[in-house]
């Protein structure tokens, strides 16, 4: 009777791939620990973004109503004066984790570069918005 071979992996040849697994795994571990950064700044560019498109179409409403903001045009244009009134044309207002700054817009038309902040985050690279003076 002939004797068979089994086949299969020896130990050495198992540990050796648990081991290139784990190396794998420490180099790609820290990128998806650091995703929440990622998700912050993402997060306050969107808003910034959101701010700006808002600021526009505010502007362009104004404009075609001539800048008044009573009566029958209340709903097209709203006042802006300074950054801080950006809450006041964003549906349900600017989130409460987020702050601007008070720059000020004096006239219609006038633009002013506005920094965005999300409390309890810092990014190196302030986020900015452009605010545009309206219904002055």
């Amino acid at each position: 009777m002939q004797q068979r071979r089994q086949a299969g992996f020896t130990m050495i040849e198992l540990i050796v791939v648990i081991v290139i697994l784990g190396i794998l795994a420490a180099t790609a571990l820290p990128k998806f620990l650091d995703l929440k950064t990622d998700a912050q700044q993402s997060a306050l560019e969107g808003m910034a973004g959101t701010a700006s498109s808002a600021m526009s179409l505010n502007y362009a409403g104004c404009s075609a109503t001539g800048h008044l903001t009573t009566g029958a045009n209340a709903a097209k244009c709203t006042k802006i004066s300074k950054c801080d009134d950006v809450g006041t044309i964003l549906q349900g207002g600017l989130p409460s984790k987020y702050s601007t700054t008070t720059t000020a817009v004096a006239t219609n038309g006038t633009t002013a570069s506005c920094v965005l902040s999300m409390t309890g985050y810092t990014p190196a690279t302030p986020v900015t918005f452009t605010a545009i003076g309206a219904g002055n």
